[in-house]
Parts: structure tokens; sequence; C-alpha cells
């Protein structure tokens, strides 16, 4: 008998539900399905093939490219054969890239196109381990006899009996690695996160049982995979409740695919939530005389309502009669015209979010449930359950996980989804995991009725000349909600005030130049548009004390970017690299 394991659940689904749906990808106009008998069929081909390719149990194949089958079926396939799947994020560079192949050990590495391709051929020399290299499917036959197509790769099963199969599966150990995932080096190299079938098959039932999932959800698939946030959202949780994914066609196609599947489950970084609220706003300010006025009234509604929901209670009364005319006017017509018309359940995770931000959406009676965790403890420590949500905190902590906070202020976390350790790292796993204990590096505080809420992290903290030690997130957050400001990144550490690194975000300073009828070429040394960021960094400096009032600030001339190395493929700030890349900048600050 086979342990309880993300790949013995994916080989039962093909059995329960044979011709279910598993999922689409867009195709001649439309979504094409594919079964979960096909899915689990070309799975096991494909582990079939892994094998004759020299992958066994403890191995490990890279995957390097954007949502696709090919990326999932490959990811499953190294599962069943006891081997640990490692994604790698597209944006890496070759010598990224080269850094995890090699750090990994891997034989095979599955890649998306030609531009991915060639990073590994720029560093092929470097690579003494790494012998194939398989093509996903759209990419024409190249010259090098180590790259394969995708349906060469499948042939390659012919070299290994279905039987070899079974027995893997039937060997799986629950402390075994069933995957590598890379962090995405907010403080130095990637470091390989070791999560155990057992990890991984007992946080996506905590998670199914959290938001209710079930057979008949969907979900839409297009956060970078190599993150355990997105694995849950597209792998192990659809897995264990056997409900469909759709892969998205592209990042920038997202927004029209959203319409076009009206997922039931949603999960979004902040930087996702917050491009739908700057659209959404952008078009509800248009909206005058009576209209303007009906949708004041249905965002009062709908922050009552939700209000009430998120307390596990039902409105009643008038307020019962409001909601369903506001629901009836406005959100039965701006929901679907979001993607979210059929969304039982929205998440946001992986980064802070505004509370703001939250109660925007709250007002067109959308609930958008913040998680928070790490790749160290599969994604979940603390989630806003339905029924049990509160803006401003993270939420309560997940059903069967021990979270404490240290005499320091950090978040401490033990449980079945607290990983194994670092891959080949000895010495930090042994920083990180104390007494069973995942030290987090984050600081947090739990209020009267266990909602936690996180106040920074323990290596952000600034501690300023005068010894005052203070920590920026929520700072750098409430700044970020000044309408034209992307990204803000308080600076002071050892210096005599706290200042702050501002970058504009590219389409809402577009809509301000434009209102005021001035060119966006470089409009970041415009002196109205300093007034303006200075008038709203007043109000932020209100909030605070006055030891962390925001002295100065600098507007930079481009926006924060992962090209420019300043933030992560989940879309953190690399604070580290912001300072280097603008120290000339922060000199200046503080030379004037």
């Amino acid at each position: 008998m086979p342990i309880d394991s993300i790949p013995s659940r994916f080989l039962e689904q093909a059995r329960i539900r044979p011709d279910a749906p598993a999922y689409y990808v867009r195709k001649d106009g439309g979504w094409l399905p594919t079964s979960w008998r096909d899915y689990v069929s070309e799975t096991r081909k494909a582990a079939r093939a892994l094998k004759t390719l020299g992958v066994k149990s403890g191995g490990s194949v890279c995957i390097l490219g954007f949502n696709r089958p090919e990326w999932v079926i490959t990811d499953i396939a190294t599962m069943l054969l006891g081997g640990a799947p490692a994604g790698i994020y597209t944006t890496c560079s070759p010598t990224e890239v080269a850094y995890i192949v090699n750090h990994a050990e891997a034989k095979v590495i599955i890649v998306e196109d030609e531009e991915q391709l060639d990073k590994i051929r720029a560093e092929k020399s470097n690579l003494p381990k790494l012998k194939f290299v398989v093509l996903m499917r759209g990419t024409a036959k190249p010259s090098e006899e180590w790259v394969l197509t995708w349906d060469e790769f499948l042939a390659q099963a012919d070299g290994t009996p279905d039987k070899a199969i079974e027995d893997a599966v039937q060997k799986l150990d629950p402390e075994g690695v069933a995957t590598l995932i890379y962090t995405s080096g907010t403080t130095g190299p990637p470091k390989g996160v070791m999560l155990s079938h057992e990890n991984i098959a007992w946080t996506s039932k905590i998670a199914e049982g959290l938001v209710s999932l079930r057979s008949d959800d969907c979900s839409l698939s297009y956060l970078p995979l190599s993150h355990i946030a997105e694995q849950m959202f597209s792998i192990h949780g659809p897995i264990t409740a056997g409900c469909a994914v759709y892969f998205a066609e592209s990042i920038d196609k997202v927004p029209d695919n959203v319409k076009e599947v009206q997922p039931t489950v949603f999960f979004g970084v902040p930087r996702i939530w917050e491009k739908f609220y700057a659209g959404v706003n952008n078009k509800l300010a248009e909206a005058t005389g009576v209209k303007a006025k009906l949708v004041t009234w249905a965002q009062s509604v709908g922050q009552r309502a939700i209000e009430v929901k998120n307390r596990g209670q039902v409105p009643s009364g008038m307020l019962a009669v409001e909601y369903a005319l506001a629901t009836k006017l406005i959100f039965s017509k701006l929901k679907p015209a979001l993607g979210l018309g059929r969304a039982r359940v929205c998440v946001s995770g992986a980064a802070p979010i505004a509370p703001e931000i939250l109660q925007f959406f709250a007002g067109l009676d959308i609930v958008v449930h913040e998680v928070y965790g790490q790749s160290e403890d599969c994604g979940p420590t603390s989630f806003n359950l339905p029924g049990r949500t509160r803006y401003g905190t993270v939420g309560p902590a997940v059903p069967g996980v021990e979270v404490k906070i240290a005499d320091d202020g950090e978040i401490c976390v033990r449980g079945k989804n607290v990983f194994k350790g670092y891959y080949k790292d000895k010495e930090t796993t042994d920083e990180t995991l104390i007494d069973g204990w995942l030290h987090s590096g984050d600081l947090g505080a739990f209020d009267s009725e266990g909602f936690l809420s996180i106040t920074g992290r323990k290596k952000d903290i600034i501690i300023t000349a005068g010894g005052k030690n203070i920590t920026p997130k929520n700072i750098e957050s409430s700044l970020k909600n000044i309408d034209v400001v992307g990204e803000a990144v308080l600076v002071g550490d050892r210096r005599k005030f706290i200042s702050a690194l501002i970058s504009l975000d590219p389409d809402a300073i577009e809509k301000w130049a434009s209102e005021r009828g001035l060119a966006v070429d470089g409009i970041h040394t415009n002196e109205a548009l300093r007034a303006h960021i200075q008038e709203g960094v007043n109000k932020v400096n209100e909030l605070y004390a006055r030891v962390e009032s925001v002295r100065k600030f600098a507007i930079l001339p481009r926006p924060l970017s992962i090209e420019g190395g300043e933030l992560t493929p989940t879309l953190k700030v690399k604070r580290k690299i912001v300072y280097e890349n603008f120290a000339e900048i922060i000199e200046d600050i503080y030379a004037e």
C-alpha cells in the first residue's frame, strides 16, 4: 500500500474521475480540456522517459518555463519516480540557472523555448552533470544531440516498463524529499528548500479544508510555478480535490484569460491586486451624477456587509435588503467584468498587502483573504479564513500548526508543514530549524483573538544614528498608498534621519501626467509631481512617531524591476540591491 502522497492522489484521480477535465489550454479561440485519464497517462509516460534518461529515486529534474501542462507533468513525473523536481524562475540569468542546475545535480532540465534553451547553451560547459535538455511543445528541433523535443522525450518511455512507476510509488517515503523550492534570493544565492512528501500532502489537505476546495472548482495558473504558493494552487491543491486548472497563455494575457475563465478560486500577489485596484478605481472615477452616487452607495453597503460576513455572520435587516439591491444593480455586473464573477475564494500572499486595498475590494463584494507563510513551511503559517477574517492581520494560525512569538518578536513555526532543511546547507539549516521550530526571520504579534500581524523582518530593521530601531514594512506600505507610487524603500541605517526612495507606478504616473498635460519623459524631475508626493508623505508621517517620519525622499529615474535585480520573481524588494543600485542617490540625500 503506497503512502498518502501527491503522486498517489494523482494516480487515484484517474480512477475516481477519469473523464472529468483536469486542465485546460487556450487553443483555436477556445479552452481545450484534458481529462484526468489522459493527464495521468501522459505523466506516467513522462516518468518512464525520465527513468530511461537516468533519473533515479533521490535524483532531481529542473524545470524552466512559464506555466504549461509540460511544467506540471514533469514536476509530478519526477515525484512519481521518488525524485525531486526543482523549478527555476524564467527571469533568472544564465548564471543563475546554471547555479541551480549544478546545485540540484540535475541530469535533465525541461525548458520552455529557444530563449530559455539559450541560457543552457551559454553555460553548457559549466554544467558537467547535465545530460539532456527537453523542449516543451511548440519549439522546433535544434541541431544539438543533447536537446530533445517533447515527442522525442516521450518516446524514451519505451525503455522503461510501466510497472517501474508502480514500484517507485509503492516505495515512496513520507520523509523523502518530494520537491526542491529554490528561494528567490533576497539575501544571497538561492537556497534549496527540501519539502517532504508528508509536508506537501499534509499541507494541501489542510488547504483543501480551509477554503472548502471542491472537484467543481477551477483556477487560473499564471504566477511562477517555481514558487510553493502557486504550486499549491496549480498542482497539489487541484490534485487533492480533483478540480481543474486553466493555464494562462502568458502573463500579458492574464487580464483577458481571467475574464474568459471566471475562476472560482483566484490567487494573486499584492501587485496583481494593486493592478486590479488601480484599473477599477480609474473606471469608477469616470462615473458622474446618479451613477457615481449609486456606486458610492454600493461600496458602502458592500463594506458593511463584508464586515459582517468576515465575523462569520449573515447580513440581516435593512443591511440585507440593501446588500441584495447592491448585488443586483452593481456587484453582479462589476465582478464578472473583472473576471471574478464566480470567485468563491480570493487569496493574496507572498508579500504584505495594504489593508486599504482589501477594504476597497470589500466594497465590491470581494473578500480577499491574506495568507502568510514561506517556502520553508509549504506556504501557509496563518490564513484569514472565510468567516474569520480581520483586515490588517494575516489571520489565525493554520489548524495543526503551532505558532509562537520569540522573546525578540520573531515568528516561530512548528508542524507537519515545516521543511526538512536546506539542500546541502547544514549550517543555514541549523540556524533556521532549532528544536523543531522554524525561525521565520519575520517579526510579529498576536492580538487577543489569535489574529497574527506581521510587524517587519529581523534583518530589515533600521537602526538610526540615534540608536532608534525602526521597522520599515508598515511605513513603506503606507507610502505605497500614494497614488503614483509603485515601490517605496526606506533608508536610514546608521543615519541621522529616515528617508525614502520612491519609484513611480508607470500606469498611475501616465494618468497623472495626462490629466495635467505633462510629458511622461523625465517626469521624475517634475516639481509638481514632487509636491504631490510630498503632500502624500506628510499625511503618512502623521500616522507614525516623529522618529519614524520620512524627512526626505528621492524619486528614482526608473521603476524597480526584476531585470534590474531589485525585485525577486515574486516581486519582493531586494533591499540590499536597491541600496547598491541607487547608492549615489542615497548619498545625495544625506549630503544635502
